[in-house]
């Protein structure tokens, strides 16, 4: 029997998908495939040990940094997502960093190679998330002094007195591991998620390291059989619904790749807008017109005839997915997706009971209590991974101008 370090692999760690979009990127496998992996879920909230899937936080860092020995010359580096070109780009040196990059970024990947060589890293690559260098700082809010970092959009605290807050202000640099990969070479490197890469590593006080593994901070981030009963009847009416869907209009989404494409950014416009699908007949009808009027755009755009007419060819086979199946069918998918989303998020909420830190968003006015950014869960035996994140706040605060974010400067 395979171990779970076995078992928990897939393709490099570029793209991973919301489990409800399962239901436009995938068809009829995907939507199976959400009502399992929240099914599984609920179990594991429950207490079940036989639950499928395991549970990965998603930290809000900036940038991903990876670190490990370069298989062709078994020298240590870092890099950033480059290191999976076909010409890999990694740093061994503080001369090839200065080659490639500037200013702060610079300097965070000078402190990264200097402070995680000392890890004893002898074999693999190591993907994380750069949670801080030398911008640490202390804070009052509400009235606690934290030791804060704000890598990207959240800001993350500690209290400044507490055991995890003096070992962070100690440190040069924090960063929370979140996949290993192995292999021979860059090009055939597979990554495995779910690990206790910590532990893999030499101590150094310099460094702040955590998995991404989901831990139960508070001991109490489990379903009540309340819950579990009200997340199971929506997994039910969510089967319901699926079944009431024709296969062939769930497969034609996903198989036209612009049709799929058109749709993922129309509900993405939805969430940054925190505009909430609630009548699904009408944003079926938004959907068509949305589509429409892209197209109008780019035939406008184009100055010959032959080129306007090859996006109304376009268009028209486009289009032809709202005549071909039935609108209230299609609106059906969106009810299925609505009803994996409200599953979802009784699962976020219950997760997010867990954490051992603060998260906030920082605004003009102050700081504003905040979730993180979400969840990674992976199947134990598929290896497949999903996205379980509240999209309403996350998305809707990552691309909001009234939210300060880390970079800002």
């Amino acid at each position: 029997m395979k171990t779970l370090k076995e078992l928990i692999t897939e393709q490099k760690n570029t793209h991973m998908t919301h489990v409800e979009d399962l239901v436009f990127d995938e068809g009829v496998d995907g939507a199976r495939k959400a009502i399992n992996f929240l099914r599984d879920l609920r179990d594991m909230l429950s207490g079940n040990a036989n639950s499928k899937v395991q549970a990965t936080v998603k930290w809000d860092g900036a940038p991903a940094i990876f670190a490990g020995i370069d298989p062709r010359d078994k020298k240590f580096f870092v890099a950033k997502k480059g290191v999976f070109n076909k010409d890999p780009k990694v740093y061994k040196t503080n001369k090839d960093i200065d080659a490639d990059a500037s200013g702060d970024l610079a300097a965070k990947l000078k402190v990264a190679l200097a402070e995680l060589s000392k890890l004893g890293i002898t074999s693999g690559v190591y993907q994380g998330d750069l949670m801080f260098t030398n911008d640490k700082k202390r804070e009052k809010i509400d009235g606690t002094d934290y030791i804060t970092f704000h890598p990207n959009t959240i800001v993350y605290a500690v209290p400044a007195t507490s055991a995890l807050g003096v070992k962070i202000n100690r440190a040069k640099i924090g960063i929370v591991w979140h996949t290993a990969y192995t292999g021979a070479s860059f090009e055939t490197m597979r990554a495995a998620f779910g690990q206790d890469i910590v532990k893999k590593f030499r101590q150094n006080v310099n460094v702040w390291m955590d998995d991404a593994n989901y831990k139960d901070y508070s001991g109490t981030a489990t379903f009540t059989k309340r819950e579990s009963d009200a997340l199971t009847a929506l997994l039910s009416q969510a089967g319901t619904l699926f079944r009431q869907i024709n296969a062939n209009t769930l497969n034609a989404i996903k198989e036209n790749p612009d049709l799929n494409q058109l749709i993922n950014t129309f509900n993405n416009k939805k969430v940054r807008e925190g505009e909430k699908i609630v009548n699904t007949k009408l944003h079926t009808q938004q959907l068509f017109h949305y589509i429409h009027d892209r197209y109008e755009m780019e035939i406008d755009k184009r100055k010959t005839e032959k080129g306007k007419d090859a996006q109304r060819e376009k268009r028209q086979a486009i289009l032809k997915f709202f005549v071909d199946h039935d609108q209230a069918e299609i609106a059906r998918i969106f009810d299925l997706v609505n009803t994996l989303a409200d599953a979802k998020q009784m699962v976020v909420d219950k997760m997010n009971e867990a954490g051992h830190l603060k998260t906030f968003l920082k605004t003009r006015n102050g700081f504003k209590v905040t979730n993180v950014e979400g969840f990674v869960a992976i199947d134990h035996l598929s290896g497949g991974a999903v996205k379980i994140v509240d999209r309403m706040e996350f998305s809707r605060a990552n691309f909001s101008a009234d939210i300060i974010k880390g970079w800002a400067k």
